[in-house]
């Protein structure tokens, strides 16, 4: 893992459906037990519904209590209410595609064909990794898939490290 030590996690699930009933909240269980013993802690999770200023505000707050990475949930379609991707592009620093391209080919490799009309991708935002991820729990297990093995070395390089 390098000199980074734990990373701390923030989790933010966009759902209109979700915010109206947080019982239906799948998502932060799961993401919570992937993150489990693998020197990640969540420290921060909330959730909002598809609505840019609410979005906008939980990433504010999340990257405010000194988190590293923040993961939003949902948002990531094609559909008019799908504002995540178009609001983080607007916001950060850099895109870093191969994120997106690894969960896109990942996904249609396992037989999802709607993969193809996924936005996912993540971006860099004042040190900080911020991954959009389609909000299924399949969806948030195969990007969690594709991130862990590298969020070590991607934050250190945030943070400044070495190559």
């Amino acid at each position: 893992m390098g000199v980074v030590g734990m990373v701390r996690w923030a989790l933010i699930v966009t759902s209109d459906t979700v915010k109206r009933d947080p019982s239906l909240d799948k998502v932060t269980p799961l993401v919570k037990e992937k993150l489990k013993n693998r020197d990640n802690e969540l420290v921060y999770a909330r959730i909002v519904g598809n609505n840019p200023f609410e979005i906008l505000h939980a990433v504010s707050d999340a990257a405010m209590r000194g988190v590293d990475v923040i993961l939003l949930t949902g948002g990531t379609g094609p559909n008019p209410r799908d504002v995540t991707v178009d609001l983080l592009s607007r916001l950060a620093d850099r895109e870093i595609p191969g994120v997106g391209e690894e969960f896109r080919r990942r996904s249609l490799s396992r037989g999802v064909r709607n993969a193809l009309l996924s936005r996912a991708s993540a971006f860099t935002f004042y040190g900080k990794l911020i991954i959009a991820s389609p909000g299924s729990p399949d969806a948030v297990e195969a990007m969690l898939e594709v991130v862990l093995p590298v969020i070590g070395h991607l934050v250190e390089q945030l943070k400044g490290g070495k190559h």
